[in-house]
């Protein structure tokens, strides 16, 4: 009887193991640019976008050991209302938070785009960045994204080109962005995630309106916020209808604000779930 209740109790152990979240917390030094590792590319990129009639300007990350005879799986990572391709650059320096990861061994190897989702014609981020014009080019950005800039990126890079490898993020109205044209386009999108999403991510049954649907396809929708956020109520109104309609999905809350501190923290996280099985004990 004894060991009996022994085994129960460790298989009891075990399940709970198993099923804890993980620590999402990245290292002191993520972010920190690294000597002795090998580094991955930057290419600036101009694409003619027949959305706007102009042509347009961006960024591309490629992957250390980039192979031009290799294909790789996309992530479009996506920029607030009050910046432009050069923000996370600036801010959040993607290039060295994965040129770590790379070195770890933690990533599988893959092409980061960073678009302009300001799509019109003068799309700096000047003068009153709340414009109404300037507003409704972030969601002209989607015909811009899928018609134009996609098509450029599978003509110029060797992508995989089929939905399960190509995946959608982004900051504040870039999550509001990501979380729209991903959930909206799951033919061309399976891996969503949404960093402290803003006002102009829609109404949860607009946004998931085939729950269903949803489960099949996605491979990974992710969201993450900072407890102090004025914003958070946009994530938890979105989590809240995945958990009511069984939406498997990540829902992470941290220590932070509105800033780059948490959307670096997203980005390090995501980043290494993607283009891999996704363990569905960590889902919400």
């Amino acid at each position: 009887m004894k060991s009996f209740l022994i085994v129960l109790i460790s298989l009891s152990m075990l399940q709970h193991a198993f099923c804890q979240k993980p620590n999402y917390q990245p290292p002191a030094d993520f972010d920190q640019e690294r000597s002795g590792i090998t580094k991955g590319r930057l290419d600036t990129i101009n694409y003619f976008s027949q959305t706007v009639d102009t042509i347009r300007r961006g960024f591309v990350y490629l992957p250390p050991a980039y192979s031009e005879t290799k294909k790789y799986p996309v992530l479009y990572l996506l920029h607030g209302i009050g910046g432009d391709e050069e923000e996370w650059l600036r801010g959040g320096i993607p290039h060295i938070i994965l040129d770590n990861l790379y070195a770890e061994k933690k990533l599988e190897p893959m092409i980061v785009v960073l678009p302009n989702g300001r799509a019109m014609k003068n799309d700096r981020a000047m003068g009153n960045i709340m414009d109404r014009e300037k507003v409704a080019a972030f969601a002209t950005f989607e015909d811009d994204l899928l018609k134009d800039l996609i098509p450029f990126i599978e003509e110029n890079y060797p992508v995989l080109t089929d939905r399960e490898n190509r995946a959608i993020a982004g900051l504040s109205m870039g999550g509001g962005q990501s979380l729209n044209f991903g959930l909206g386009n799951l033919d061309t999108f399976a891996w969503v995630g949404g960093f402290s999403s803003a006002p102009n991510t829609k109404e949860p049954a607009l946004l998931v309106p085939d729950p269903k649907e949803a489960r099949e396809l996605l491979k990974l929708l992710w969201l993450s916020c900072g407890d102090e956020d004025r914003l958070i109520r946009f994530s938890e109104r979105t989590h809240e209808y995945l958990v009511k309609n069984d939406v498997p999905h990540i829902y992470h809350i941290e220590p932070g604000s509105h800033d780059f501190k948490v959307w670096k923290n997203g980005l390090y996280n995501f980043s290494q779930l993607l283009f891999r099985p996704v363990d569905k004990g960590i889902l919400n």
